[in-house]
């Protein structure tokens, strides 16, 4: 295997608030079972490692082939810092929102899966936090025309403001203006169930009420609280993650808008397609809005409960007139560049480090400096060896999104 450049096949997950058209019809499946359809992840993660297509049809594991050829794969300096491909690419459709979380540093993974394995925890077990040892910092791209998230507290002002004007609320103002957010925020985590259910009962029924007769918008948290209600029958055990879509700031990005979302910073997807690249990990801390294991203390210890104001990413040229964009990202790990242009073209450049494009409209032509040709359709993706020149050649529209580790 002398290939410089590899098609490569990814894994699809299928979690029950993914949606069942997007995936299937970038990756030209037909989803005739109606499964939800909701990541589709490419990289070398030892649990769903994506697969190297090879010229007679073939596959092999892309964790194994790394793991055999680690200074070909990843380049001497990747593999002495990270010791693997460090990055995950996803595509995401979100249909229904998902859960409260937080990721940690890489320091408290690592304190966190060996505590874990100390204590025999089994590493798929479904009340593991800590599935590995890295950290998990992420960021994101809208590919629908919005792409609806919760993302880190509101300003002091805004969330007294919400707990003077919400009358079902307002009985913990005083908690908040006395002791500050960090109180009122672990208050209502650790409340018991039954005070959750007698504060949230009617302000639940309130927002169904307000959504079905037209008075609110996404903007509103309640719109986001009776979408989740609004298929219920009956109201038992009420959430507590409802608290935090009252807390937290709610963004609407656009088309080809992103966002990063650092260690300590409690986020939820909400609603909507995206393109999202990682470290390699699947550590995630949860407080509510998901049938998975939630673990409120653990994630009370690692959330960084003060506000902020969400920093939206627009995606810069590399250089002037350059058909490649940045989202510039404040970690070692991976770095996100959409390429994008209409009509024929020819774009070259080189990887330095190891890279996975993806293309998500319009397909391609890639060749290396050896002249030997790739055809990566729409929903296709390739694994580019380090220090590669490549061309990339396409006709008509074509976006690409490549994940890469910046120069170290």
């Amino acid at each position: 295997m002398q290939d410089k450049i590899y098609k490569i096949k990814g894994k699809v997950q299928h979690y029950a608030w993914g949606g069942y058209d997007f995936i299937p019809h970038l990756l030209s499946i037909h989803n005739a079972e109606h499964k939800p359809y909701a990541e589709y992840w490419l990289g070398a993660h030892a649990l769903h490692t994506s697969e190297i297509i090879l010229d007679d049809g073939s596959c092999i594991s892309l964790y194994d082939f790394i793991q055999a050829n680690p200074e070909f794969t990843l380049s001497n300096k990747v593999f002495s810092v990270f010791g693997e491909l460090p990055f995950l690419l996803k595509v995401l459709d979100v249909r229904e929102m998902l859960s409260i979380q937080v990721h940690p540093t890489k320091a408290n993974a690592l304190k966190g899966f060996e505590n874990e394995e100390n204590a025999g925890i089994p590493i798929n077990a479904p009340h593991r936090n800590y599935r590995d040892k890295n950290h998990k910092p992420e960021v994101m791209v809208a590919l629908s025309d919005e792409f609806w998230l919760l993302h880190g507290f509101k300003s002091l002002n805004a969330i007294e403001a919400t707990l003077a004007n919400t009358t079902e609320l307002s009985i913990l103002l005083p908690l908040f203006k006395k002791q500050g957010l960090k109180a009122l925020y672990q208050f209502v985590m650790e409340m018991e169930q039954a005070d959750v259910n007698a504060m949230l009962h009617t302000l639940v029924r309130k927002e169904l009420h307000k959504k079905a007769t037209g008075q609110l918008t996404k903007f509103d948290a309640g719109w986001w609280v009776a979408k989740l209600f609004e298929n219920s029958d009956e109201l038992k055990n009420i959430d507590r993650g409802i608290f935090s879509i009252y807390f937290f700031n709610i963004v609407c990005l656009k088309k080809g808008e992103g966002i990063f979302q650092q260690a300590g910073v409690p986020h939820a997807y909400l609603e909507g397609q995206n393109v999202e690249l990682m470290a390699n990990s699947d550590n995630v801390l949860r407080a509510g809005l998901t049938p998975k294991h939630i673990d409120v203390a653990e994630l009370l210890k690692h959330t960084i409960i003060e506000p902020i104001i969400p920093e939206v990413l627009l995606g810069k040229p590399i250089t002037l007139h350059s058909p490649e964009s940045e989202y510039r990202c404040p970690v070692s790990d991976f770095a996100l560049n959409k390429i994008q242009w209409q009509g024929t073209k020819q774009y070259e450049t080189v990887a330095a480090t190891p890279e996975i494009i993806l293309a998500v409209e319009g397909g391609f032509i890639i060749q290396d400096n050896t002249g030997k040709n790739k055809v990566i359709k729409q929903g296709e993706a390739c694994f580019i060896t380090p220090n590669t020149e490549y061309k990339i050649n396409s006709s008509g529209s074509v976006q690409l999104f490549k994940a890469f580790v910046p120069v170290l």
